[in-house]
């Protein structure tokens, strides 16, 4: 069952078309990358996504909606069903923690303080942070925390779509590949599905079970891994094909 479909989407900024016809569907309860160049339009499309922007042409379909044919109030609705975790983070500053995953509570909820309490140090614990975190600010937190963080406000609706822009970027390694297992688990745990930008080869090749590759404006392959790697695209073939790839996942692609 597809949760989002993108239609001849068409995106445009003044003169220049970033996108050109893109399609694309992702299925519920998996783990969806958006791969490309710098430039190839990844964080474009996942604005639109999420009604942040709105494509020039070509319909994006969320959760059975047209998000080109809905209402001011169904538009808002939608939006408490999905959580995004921005690239850095993106913390309000002079907010502790704690004040940051209630903000979203407060605003939409009538739940008690209480409550809202409960919520938030479940959803630390369920990132992985110890209590005491929420006390602290985001100038307090290494950069893994505030992803960790971060993803803790972006599960505080309880969202059945969660989007996440670089999430292992900046992480050292060893971070980078605790971060992947956490999301693998909060979408076996939860129930949601995941649609992520990413650069990370390690995540591509351990967590992501479809992708679509942007390039040239379009959506040039889309699948599984060994379904993309079919692909003779110039831009498939540098960024998996190459020398260091091939010998780093010999096993998943020495057929390829």
């Amino acid at each position: 069952m597809s949760v989002i479909e993108a239609k001849g989407i068409v995106t445009r900024f003044g003169s220049r078309t970033i996108h050109d016809g893109v399609n694309l569907h992702i299925n519920e309860n998996e783990i969806y990358a958006i791969l490309g160049e710098s430039g190839s339009g990844k964080s474009v499309l996942m604005k639109e996504m999420i009604m942040l922007l709105e494509p020039a042409e070509g319909e994006m379909h969320v959760l059975g909606l047209n998000l080109q044919d809905i209402s001011a109030k169904t538009a808002q609705e939608l939006r408490k069903k999905w959580g995004v975790l921005f690239q850095f983070g993106a913390l309000f500053s002079s907010l502790t923690i704690a004040e940051n995953i209630e903000l979203q509570l407060k605003e939409y909820t009538n739940i008690s303080k209480k409550m809202r309490d409960k919520l938030i140090y479940s959803k630390l614990d369920l990132v992985g942070l110890d209590a005491y975190v929420g006390e602290l600010y985001p100038s307090e937190l290494s950069g893994g925390m505030i992803k960790r963080a971060a993803l803790a406000r972006a599960l505080a609706m309880e969202p059945k779509l969660l989007f996440l822009d670089e999430p292992t970027s900046g992480l050292d390694p060893i971070g980078a590949r605790n971060f992947d297992q956490l999301i693998v688990n909060l979408r076996d745990l939860l129930g949601i599905t995941v649609v992520m930008i990413t650069h990370d080869l390690e995540s591509i090749f351990s967590i992501v079970d479809r992708m679509a590759i942007l390039a040239d404006k379009h959506v040039v392959a889309e699948g599984r891994l060994e379904n993309v790697l079919q692909s003779q695209h110039p831009f498939v073939e540098a960024f998996f094909k190459n020398e260091y790839t091939r010998e780093r996942f010999k096993d998943k692609i020495k057929n390829v």
